[in-house]
């Protein structure tokens, strides 16, 4: 019965991925990720053994002490690929928030030029701003 709530729910996993990236909430670069998650535990639940082998190969006695080390392993990285995208993310913005902050004062400076345009000018213009 556990073999068989394993599989669905690592089937769940995946269609919820493939969902995800057909509504296209979820990009491709952490579809990866998570589409190795999802066949890593279909796989360790179709096979148990291997979980037994693998913890035998590596040296723990028990085979869920290796899922948790692994699982807690998993959940560092994808917990520092998070922040590193988030730093990414943030120095875009300042750096787009700069830009348009300099645009703006130069917008502003322009339209200055233009309302004092034709107080120089006197009787030659009228408005030149093309608004």
């Amino acid at each position: 019965m556990i073999v068989v709530l394993g599989i669905a729910f690592a089937l769940g996993v995946l269609g919820v991925i493939f969902w995800l990236l057909l509504t296209r909430r979820l990009r491709e670069k952490y579809a990866v990720l998570w589409f190795i998650i999802g066949l890593a535990i279909l796989v360790l639940t179709v096979f148990p053994g291997l979980l037994d082998g693998l913890a035998t190969l590596v040296g723990v006695e028990l085979p869920a002490n290796l899922l948790f080390i692994l699982a807690l392993a998993l959940l560092i990285g994808v917990t520092l690929h998070q922040s590193w995208e988030l730093s990414t993310a943030e120095d875009e913005i300042r750096r787009v928030a700069e830009e348009v902050a300099i645009l703006r004062a130069e917008v502003e400076r322009l339209d200055r030029v233009l309302d004092e345009a034709p107080q120089r000018g006197g009787d030659e213009g009228g408005d030149h701003r093309s608004d």
